[in-house]
């Protein structure tokens, strides 16, 4: 059932209770009465708006750039957002009582293109560590990487065969926390070498994560990036191995932390 969806007019009633009026809203000091409303599945609580707003981008002509005032609330923008990405369908399968999917797209693609995301997402990240008792920047990392079957659109040019999983497509390379939290991502074709592509990711940790000191891996990128790390980002690179001896799934100590992510 749908709760209220987006700023209603004066004489429009919708199938569910108004929540408290929303600052967000560009029509709040023109609109008696106006409220915002939502998806139950995928609206912001009160809590949740008051983080994201601080990192969202300056509203419309206020940047210094000129142009329109914005017309949507921002609020209902990131909850249908967040209703694309929760329910895994089409932009222009939103339901009418959101704003213009094409509207909605565009905005996504414009707070993409600023860096808006990345920023949403370190302060989640920061506020995450610092309720588990742990301090803002980390100062430990995990590594590894996970070879992607690239589909038809993908141009020759940006995918590669990985002969071992045997996948012809993309491989991302990613750094997390001890938590399993996201610190870095690289993209690049299957066929290039785990430790290779680790020379990127480690690179790009460590221009926003001065803190980092150690990084567990594992066997696949023994050798030389363990010494490159260590003389170019001063970076202690521990390889956590298998054991031989047994056999199945075990959980190797700190490694396992990424496999989740």
């Amino acid at each position: 059932m749908i709760a209220e969806i987006y700023c209603t007019p004066p004489g429009v009633r919708l199938s569910s209770s108004s929540i408290a009026v929303c600052s967000a809203c560009p029509a709040r000091g023109s609109v008696r009465g106006h409220r915002c409303a939502v998806y139950p599945s995928s609206s912001l609580t009160d809590a949740q708006w008051a983080v994201l707003e601080a990192v969202l981008p300056p509203p419309g002509n206020r940047g210094g750039k000129g142009g329109r005032h914005e017309k949507y609330c921002r609020r209902v923008i990131l909850d249908a957002i967040f209703y694309v990405v929760r329910g895994g369908i089409a932009w222009r399968q939103l339901p009418r009582e959101f704003p213009p999917a094409m509207t909605v797209y565009a905005i996504f693609r414009r707070w993409a293109a600023a860096g808006t995301w990345r920023q949403v997402h370190d302060a989640l990240r920061d506020r995450v560590r610092v309720h588990a008792g742990r301090a803002p920047q980390p100062t430990a990392a995990i590594i590894d990487s996970q070879s992607v079957q690239g589909s038809d659109t993908v141009p020759a040019a940006s995918r590669g065969y990985d002969a071992g999983k045997k996948t012809n497509g993309r491989k991302r390379h990613i750094a997390v926390d001890s938590l399993g939290l996201l610190l870095a991502v690289v993209v690049t074709v299957a066929s290039i070498q785990d430790r290779d592509g680790a020379i990127r990711l480690l690179a790009a940790m460590r221009a926003r994560f001065a803190t980092v000191t150690l990084v567990w891996a594992d066997g696949g990128y023994a050798g030389r990036l363990v010494e490159w790390s260590k003389h170019v980002l001063a970076l202690t690179v521990r390889i956590v191995k298998r054991t031989d001896d047994l056999k199945g799934f075990q959980v190797l100590p700190r490694r396992w932390v990424v496999e989740r992510t």
